[in-house]
């Protein structure tokens, strides 16, 4: 699997993420819309027809999510290009979250396997890849009877040796002692985070401004409505495009190589 296919591509999608999933009105979401039905924003052609104005339009919700190539995933591989408009629709939308949720865990081991740190746990990153890159071909049926709980808990520790070997090589690396919630709405801008462990940290409508994530593991962090003006991302491990599409940044954040300046940032 190559990483272009860990990434979303819409137009090979029935657009999955706009009838299967569920959302209700609020900030993020203009309307209430139940799991199974179509966005009402959906065209015939399973393509947002406000997707370059979903922000103004009030779909802020929809600019974070991403589905890690699932949706192409589902739709051309496990149903064969056959829409839910002529399958059994309930069985593709309950496979599809599964399918994002193996691919997302496929994102991080791929991410983790092209950082020169981690070559001494590549063998291992691998063997899990290959099993989980495995999970995502079988038949609708026996996707469905997968246990993802189990399966993340297998690559854990995996990810966890992953964050350490990159801290490790930082002569700065630092623990994060406090509670996740504690830096909601924190005043940290200038703060020094290179090399630490920030996994599931909540970062929401914290000032981050000019902040320094350099080789930082940020699996699972929360930066909603986070100021990262001018913060440094360069070498941070587990950062996605979601995280930072739910930021607002500038032309002086500096990204990973694999990661695009959000369209909305100033």
């Amino acid at each position: 699997m190559t990483t272009t296919e860990l990434t979303s591509d819409c137009s090979q999608c029935f657009g999955l993420c706009c009838v299967a999933l569920p959302y209700i009105q609020s900030t993020d979401f203009a309307k209430d819309k139940a799991g199974g039905t179509p966005c009402h924003n959906l065209n015939d052609h399973f393509m947002c027809a406000i997707h370059s104005n979903l922000r103004e339009e009030g779909y802020k919700g929809c600019t974070v999510y991403e589905c890690f190539g699932a949706g192409q995933k589902v739709s051309q591989t496990i149903y064969k290009s056959v829409s839910w408009h002529e399958k059994s629709s309930e069985e593709m939308f309950e496979v599809f979250p599964i399918i994002q949720q193996l691919h997302e865990m496929l994102a991080y081991l791929d991410e983790a396997l092209k950082r020169e740190e981690t070559k001494p746990i590549h063998t291992q990153l691998m063997e899990a890849f290959n099993k989980i890159d495995a999970y995502t071909y079988k038949d609708p049926e026996s996707i469905l009877t997968l246990d993802l709980t189990v399966i993340r808990s297998e690559i854990s520790d995996y990810l966890s040796e992953a964050g350490e070997l990159v801290a490790y090589a930082k002569a700065n690396e630092h623990r994060i002692q406090r509670a996740a919630f504690e830096f909601m709405g924190a005043q940290l801008k200038g703060h020094n985070f290179q090399g630490a462990k920030l996994r599931g940290i909540f970062f929401i409508a914290a000032d981050l401004r000019g902040a320094n994530f350099t080789s930082a593991e940020l699996l699972g962090a929360d930066f909603r409505d986070a100021d990262v003006c001018g913060a440094d991302f360069t070498g941070s491990l587990f950062l996605t495009q979601a995280q930072m599409n739910a930021a607002n940044g500038d032309k002086a954040t500096t990204l990973p190589r694999h990661l695009q300046r959000p369209s909305h940032w100033i």
